[in-house]
């Protein structure tokens, strides 16, 4: 019975160990009308943003949050008391 948890453990391991990563589009779609409020963040170009509002309201921004590929988050140093 313990090398049946142990096999099951391992395989819900493996599963389960890939790391999820956060979408890093350019362009967001910000809803208006009967889907107001709602936000989608997956789109390279403007014009793929644009085509996707087109017909149901709404509107493009750029993603404040977008890194290009291969840059590094910005960190801030804490202002640890001196």
């Amino acid at each position: 019975m313990k090398i049946f948890f142990l096999i099951v453990g391992t395989a819900a391991l493996t599963l389960i160990g890939a790391r999820a990563n956060a979408q890093n589009y350019r362009w967001c779609s910000i809803y208006t009308g009967s889907m107001g409020g709602s936000k989608n963040c997956g789109f390279t170009s403007f014009q793929q943003c644009m085509a996707n509002v087109s017909g149901i309201g709404g509107f493009c921004q750029e993603n404040d949050t977008y890194r290009p590929a291969g840059t590094a988050p910005t960190r801030h140093k804490s202002q640890a008391a001196k």
